[in-house]
Formats: C-alpha cells, sequence, structure tokens
C-alpha cells in the first residue's frame, strides 16, 4: 500500500501506475461497471475520479514506441523529468494507468494505492510558457500620474436634471397641443 497526496489545484502532475493483472482481467478492473462498482477507484483510494481521463495503456500496443516517449508525446511530460525513471518506466510490462490531473476532477485528496496497483511515479507536464515580457510601463503596473478613471454618476447632475425639465417641457406642450 502506497498513500500519495493530491492537490486538487494542481493541474500539472500526472500519477503512472502499473497494473499488474492479466490481460482478459484488465478491462473489467479498469471499467465502471453499470452498477457504479470500479474496482480501479477502489483500488486507488480515490474518492473522485472521471473514468472519461484515465488512460489504461496497454503496452505492447504502443509498437516501438517506449512508454517514456509515449508520456512525452500524450501528456507533454519532459523528457528531463522522466529522465531519473525512465529505465524503470520502459522495463514495464502489460499495462500501465496514467491519471493526468483533471483524473481527479479538482478535489484534493489521499489515495491509498492497493494491489494490484503500484505507483511508478509523479511526473509534472510541462507549463505553458508566457505570451511575452510584463509590461512595463508607469500606468501598466498602477503608477501612472494620468487622470483616475471616471467616477460613475450618481443621476442628481444638474445638467441631467435640465435636460428632463426640457423633455417634460416639450411632451407637455405637445399633448396641450393635441387637445386643443
Amino acid at each position: 500500500m502506497t498513500k500519495v497526496q493530491v492537490n486538487g489545484s494542481d493541474r500539472t502532475t500526472l500519477y503512472l501506475t502499473h497494473l499488474d493483472l492479466p490481460p482478459e482481467a484488465v478491462e473489467r478492473f479498469t471499467q465502471m461497471a453499470g452498477t457504479g462498482e470500479w474496482p480501479l477507484k477502489y483500488a486507488l483510494g480515490a474518492t473522485r475520479l472521471r473514468e472519461g481521463f484515465v488512460d489504461v495503456v496497454a503496452i505492447r500496443d504502443l509498437g516501438e514506441m517506449t512508454l517514456s516517449q509515449y508520456l512525452s508525446a500524450a501528456y507533454d511530460v519532459p523528457a528531463r523529468t522522466l529522465a531519473q525513471d525512465r529505465n524503470r518506466i520502459d522495463a514495464l510490462k502489460g499495462h500501465a494507468v496514467v491519471l493526468p490531473p483533471q483524473a481527479f476532477d479538482g478535489t484534493s485528496q489521499e489515495l491509498t494505492i492497493n494491489p494490484p496497483l503500484a505507483l511508478v511515479g509523479r511526473y509534472g507536464e510541462a507549463r505553458p510558457t508566457a505570451r511575452g515580457a510584463n509590461p512595463m510601463s508607469r500606468s501598466a503596473r498602477g503608477q501612472g500620474g494620468g487622470r483616475p478613471p471616471a467616477r460613475r454618476g450618481s443621476g442628481n447632475s444638474p445638467v441631467l436634471k435640465l435636460i428632463l425639465a426640457a423633455v417634460a417641457l416639450i411632451l407637455a406642450l405637445v399633448l396641450w397641443l393635441a387637445l386643443v
């Protein structure tokens, strides 16, 4: 049994587990049954898990691609992040279960990973790079000497009162002419 704390606000860490089951038992273990039973969720000890984001990988189906190459290509995990565990990851046989951060639906929880699952590791996805430099002007930093933003009116402006009085006078004149 391995305990792992998942931070619900983390959007970069994926969890890689190895599934030690014969091929004919994998589908039943990894898919939620119509009754709501889900052995994978129970083996992870997860309180919240989204089936659509759980990636069950049959390693032999990768062909010439290694599992570490798959993680880099499919999940944008930098090769340098996998470097320390690369040999161990690429030596896995059978099936792996990849749990990207979306699989936990933003829920902080403690996983208690039990057999037939075994945690291989946690790996960060590449973070997006900034689109440009931070604004350097004084006004962009809120230190400008320009005019303060316009105040929102309260409806008590003398000009507004004059305009409304003129409109009321015109309406009264039109109404009087219509009656005469």
